[in-house]
């Protein structure tokens, strides 16, 4: 079953921690597809190439088809798996964590690993903001020019999101509904146009 909704990334951004003089710095960023999560892990890399480590973590896919994680180098298990953690357990999806160390000489242990790694994403979660997305389904609603401007004003007035106009023999505007909508978003519409107007069902998408 598909998720109703997620939370990702507001935007780019990096937020920096020291635990017991090690530099711990969580560059998050939102990623479409697996691919882009990997080249912001390799950019981070490259930007920080003589950190101790550059762990990471991404979730991508709306019900977290993908989850990868590594430790680079830390003890297995105190690094990336506590990053995406925090990811999963704050819903995030969509998102690619890179977490920079510059080992500041005090060993942590893994109980402080897990800990900083895990804690440093939630900080950078909370610093650089989420935004929630939720699942619609895209319908367009077919009418004769004389209706469209009304027709228009009326979605827009009962909080309906018109994500598309197409002008041709007939005026097509798509609008993005809750699932649960639908039902009485028919009866809405066959009523407001008297019976005039065609809907058609279409895919679905995810929106603020």
């Amino acid at each position: 079953m598909k998720a109703d909704q997620y939370v990702t990334v507001a935007r780019e951004g990096v937020h920096e921690s020291e635990i017991n003089r090690s530099r711990f710095l969580c560059s998050l960023a939102p990623a479409a597809t697996e691919r882009e999560a990997q080249e912001f892990v390799a950019r981070i890399r490259k930007e920080h190439p003589t950190a101790s480590h550059n762990c990471y973590a991404y979730v991508i896919g709306a019900d977290a088809a993908v989850q990868k994680a590594s430790d680079d180098g830390e003890p297995g298990g105190t690094a990336g798996v506590p990053m995406l953690q925090m990811l999963m357990r704050r819903d995030v999806r969509y998102a690619v964590a890179v977490v920079t160390r510059y080992y500041g000489g005090v060993k942590l242990g893994a109980g402080g690993l897990i800990r900083a790694y895990g804690g440093v994403v939630g900080e950078a979660l909370d610093e650089l903001g989420t935004v929630t997305r939720r699942r619609y389904r895209l319908a367009t609603v077919t009418v004769d020019h004389q209706r469209a401007g009304k027709t228009q004003n009326d979605l827009r007035s009962t909080g309906r999101t018109v994500v598309d106009l197409r002008y041709g023999a007939a005026v097509e505007i798509e609008v993005a509904l809750p699932e649960a909508d639908l039902p009485a978003f028919e009866a809405w519409l066959a009523d407001s146009t008297a019976g005039t107007a065609a809907l058609t069902l279409g895919g679905e998408t995810y929106a603020p």
